[in-house]
């Protein structure tokens, strides 16, 4: 009560305290909007597209509807969901702005029609049929939506609980792809030749010229008696600043991999170990159980001698079914072998079947009931095979054949089917046969008389990896080096004086890259990418950077990295950019030198005081990138074409050396007869760069803000 009596008396002590607060506010506003990435509620904005937010919840909930379930490069899927964001609000955007849209009953066509999006036939492809759609199933999703059992579907289990949102966001995928086909479309219509253009065009591509030249290459001066200054460099960037203008901004690092390899004592102990498996593996009496559990390999397929490893052929083709052979070494890993079956096969058989496709339980069971049917059929000669295969089967190879496959060996079908036809069936007999393509009617029809041995294996291995002390060991090691070198110039001094090391360069990252260098793609890629938007030029990083082995996931790399360079978004600085340029600035200066000495000459004096031939280029035109002998030569083409008959050039610095022309035959061009065809032509290769070009464009004119960097 005090206070408050306090502020009654002094009013003026309330308004201050307003105003002091207002004032923070704004403050606080402002420093947020001078740091998007930071602030109070930033931490939902992923970025800025044309002046709209791209909301991070938002973003991180379509990531989790479309690859939930999915396994793989995490940053390569984010990119591309970023992209698509981008893309769906410029289209978006784009097509409100010139009147575009998609109807609900065009939405629906695209959906289940006779042309469905490119996006349905990608998702519902049939497996039988690259580039064909599943109908079945896709009849199946209409159903559910159109009769309204997609939660009925749910609580059965046979949709997942994500089904409605996933397919909301699909036909949101499938609009934004027809907008921006329309307004690739209309673009591309927009595409005009004038006639002056056409005439150009044509020109270029049919009036051909032969000419000789003399090239004295660079080589002719050693790289020696070049002295290059800062105003080479400077001169050179200027005019090739198209070229290596960057658009945004980057870092190059040094980079030192310590690689972990195993010891002999790490070699020892994994043959020791496959040593203590041989006995075990002999006498298991679950073989796949045996093999699973312990990572090996068996599989259902029957090996010639010339199909086993010729490590093991001989040995494995001499052994009785149940003898284990091993350890052996092959492929980096210690090995034992254990001959499961031995079997004399047909080297091909005659077949035929019909094919009942089937992906679900249910749809298993109809099959089956189908096969059955059509069996009884054949059973009971009410119809013939090829009859039912051409009207009932779903194998687009050989349905239309009467389901015949001719000249089939051991091992081309899949397990099931091969059992039947080579092992277990008998010509002339009808099988019933289950595969996870569905359900088969099978009958044999002949077997080839020429046969072979074949033997069914199955093997544990032991991968021969670094131990954890190895491992421990190389840690320990790449943590001193990082922990006493400290400046970049204190780690390539420290790896020159270990044979086992070196510095590599990256090549310029973006803030967004994720990967990095020999190491590729992964976590510690995207965290040493992150680092070095934080650190200081010249810096090296205290965290050693941990790579796994992608097949045995063991630690196979530390690796030290060092900022080297940081470059603004602009032309990039001579300290930066020195070392790419300076094999073109040394050729530059070159060419100078060598023009000035080749002035005076003729061809012939070019040709005798440098030692090089006089060659010549026949049927050449203006168009060509590439002309034979004389290699992508822009320059010397260009000038080429401006000379008369008989004359002769100034010399000219081309891509590879200085070259000396003289034009010998430039007939006059013919009145062109078919420029409908040219100006066709030519509309077409620039409409076939508008969908690649066209949303690049806007992409450029959007104002673009990412801030994926701060949360990814």
């Amino acid at each position: 009560m005090a206070l408050i009596g306090t502020i009654r008396k002094n009013s003026w002590l309330l308004i201050i305290m307003i105003g002091l607060g207002l004032g923070g506010f704004l403050i606080m506003d402002m420093m947020s909007a001078g740091n998007p990435g930071g602030g109070s509620s930033s931490q939902f904005v992923l970025g800025k597209i044309a002046g709209e937010k791209i909301d991070r919840g938002n973003f991180e909930r379509v990531y989790s509807l479309v690859y939930g379930n999915s396994s793989g490069d995490v940053y390569s899927r984010r990119n591309f969901l970023w992209n698509y964001f981008v893309e769906e609000k410029l289209v978006t955007q784009e097509s409100e702005a010139i009147g575009l849209g998609v109807s609900n009953t065009e939405l629906i066509d695209l959906e289940f029609g006779p042309n469905p999006s490119p996006i349905i036939v990608q998702r519902f492809s049939n497996p039988q049929a690259p580039g064909q759609v599943n109908r079945e199933q896709l009849n199946y999703f209409k159903q559910l939506i159109e009769q309204g059992g997609v939660k009925e579907a749910i609580d059965q289990g046979q949709l997942s609980p994500t089904f409605p949102d996933y397919w909301l966001h699909q036909e949101k995928e499938i609009r934004k792809e027809r907008l921006q086909s329309k307004i690739n479309a209309l673009v591309s219509k927009a595409m005009y030749v004038p006639t002056w253009l056409a005439e150009m065009g044509f020109a270029e591509q049919n009036h051909f010229v032969d000419f000789t030249y003399a090239k004295v290459p660079f080589d002719e001066i050693d790289n020696s008696e070049i002295s290059l200054t800062d105003a080479d460099y400077s001169a050179y960037l200027k005019e090739n600043a198209a070229r290596f203008k960057v658009e945004e901004e980057t870092r190059k690092m040094d980079y030192v991999v310590f690689d972990v390899l195993p010891t002999a004592a790490d070699s020892a102990a994994n043959r020791e170990f496959i040593a203590g498996l041989i006995e075990p593996f002999r006498i298991a009496e679950n073989d796949s159980n045996f093999v699973l559990s312990r990572e090996g390999q068996i599989a259902p397929v029957y090996y010639s001698k010339d199909q086993l490893s010729p490590v093991i052929a001989d040995t494995v083709m001499a052994m009785s079914i149940g003898e284990v052979y091993g350890p052996y070494f092959e492929a980096g890993a210690y090995k034992a072998v254990k001959v499961l079956d031995h079997v004399t096969m047909a080297d091909s058989a005659d077949t035929r079947h019909i094919l009942l496709s089937a992906t679900a339980p249910a749809e298993f069971a109809k099959a089956k009931k189908t096969v059955d049917s059509l069996a009884n059929l054949l059973e009971t000669g009410v119809a013939t095979f090829d009859s039912l295969a051409i009207k009932f089967s779903q194998d687009p190879g050989s349905a239309s054949t009467g389901g015949v496959y001719e000249g089939v060996t051991p091992n081309q079908f899949v397990p099931q089917f091969n059992e039947v036809l080579f092992k277990t069936g008998q010509v002339g007999q009808l099988y019933k046969v289950r595969t996870d393509f569905g359900w088969h009617l099978i009958e044999i029809l002949k077997r080839n008389s020429n046969t072979t041995t074949r033997v069914q294996v199955a093997y544990v291995m032991e991968n021969i990896v670094p131990s954890k002390d190895t491992q421990a060991e190389a840690y320990e090691r790449a943590s001193a080096f990082a922990g006493e070198n400290r400046t970049i110039d204190e780690m390539i001094a420290a790896a020159a004086d270990q044979p086992d090391l070196s510095v590599k360069t990256t090549k310029a990252l973006l803030k967004n890259d994720f990967s990095v260098g020999e190491m590729g793609a992964g976590d510690d890629s995207r965290e040493i990418v992150r680092w070095a938007f934080t650190a200081s030029k010249d810096e090296v990083s205290p965290t050693v950077y941990t790579y796994k082995d992608n097949v045995a996931y063991f630690d196979s790399k530390y690796v030290i990295v060092g900022l080297k360079s940081i470059q603004k978004a602009g032309i990039p600085s001579i300290e930066n950019i020195k070392e790419e340029i300076e094999p073109a600035v040394i050729n530059k200066k070159k060419g100078e030198l060598l023009k000035q000495q080749m002035e005076s000459m003729d061809m012939n004096a070019v040709a005798s005081q440098y030692d090089v031939p006089i060659d010549t280029a026949r049927n050449a035109t203006f168009s060509q990138s590439f002309v034979q002998n004389l290699g992508n030569e822009p320059k010397v083409i260009a000038n080429a074409f401006g000379l008369e008959q008989g004359q002769v050039s100034a010399p000219i610095v081309g891509e590879s050396g200085v070259f000396k022309v003289m034009m010998i035959k430039k007939p006059v061009l013919a009145a062109p007869t078919n420029l409908p065809q040219v100006r066709q032509r030519m509309a077409s290769n620039v409409r076939s760069q508008v969908t690649s070009n066209l949303i690049q464009a806007m992409k450029d004119k959007a104002g673009i803000e990412d801030y994926r960097s701060k949360f990814y």
